[in-house]
This record gives structure tokens, C-alpha cells and sequence, in this order.
């Protein structure tokens, strides 16, 4: 094996703890306030190092532009998703009581929704 297999294996290892870590949070949280972090931050990071393992591999590939393209994708989505599972979440109440210390939209959110 090449100094390159290794480092790939290691991203990939790692990117595949990360998101193994996810999953495990995404259950064992109390609210979907904390199954939000959860679900994005380290799962990205873990598929970002997924994907840098790979493409990794794949060096001198055609597919190494999918990757590439995967990633990106992943990083645009996530934040949006997020946000919208947050907003949701927070509508819908379902946040434990005493979560914020400041409510920034308070009765905001209502007025939004209002035609």
C-alpha cells in the first residue's frame, strides 16, 4: 500500500466515525433542536471526508468531478434544510421550555404567516 492509500482509508475511517457519530445523536438527543446539529454538521463533515477518500482513489478519474459536484451539492442543501427544520421545529413548539435565553421572533413568526 502508498502513502495515498493510507490517507485515503484514514479520511474515509474517519468520515465513517463521524457520521456513525450522527446517527447515534440524532437518536439518543431530547428534541429536534439538537437532532438538527446533529443531523448536519457532523454528517457533512463525515461525507465531505468520505468523499475526499474517494476522490482520493479515484485521482486521475473521470469521476472524481461527480465527487466533487456531490460535495458541493451536500454543502448548498444542508444549511437550508437545517434552517427549515429549525423554523418548524420552533412553530410547531416543539423545543424543550427554558431552550433560549432571547426570543428573537417571539410573535414575529405569527405576523409572517398572516395574509
Amino acid at each position: 500500500m502508498t502513502l495515498w492509500d493510507w490517507v485515503s482509508a484514514v479520511l474515509i475511517l474517519s468520515g465513517a466515525m463521524l457520521a456513525l457519530t450522527a446517527a447515534i445523536a440524532i437518536v439518543r438527543f431530547p428534541d429536534t433542536l439538537a437532532r438538527m446539529h446533529a443531523a448536519t454538521k457532523p454528517q457533512v463533515v463525515g461525507l465531505i471526508l468520505v468523499l475526499e477518500g474517494a476522490a482520493i482513489q479515484l485521482r486521475g478519474h473521470g469521476n472524481v468531478w461527480l465527487l466533487v459536484l456531490v460535495g458541493l451539492f451536500t454543502l448548498l442543501t444542508a444549511p437550508v434544510i437545517a434552517h427549515l427544520i429549525g423554523r418548524t421545529a420552533y412553530r410547531e413548539q416543539r423545543h424543550r421550555d427554558g431552550l433560549f435565553r432571547v426570543n428573537e421572533l417571539g410573535d414575529e413568526i405569527d405576523r409572517i404567516d398572516e395574509p
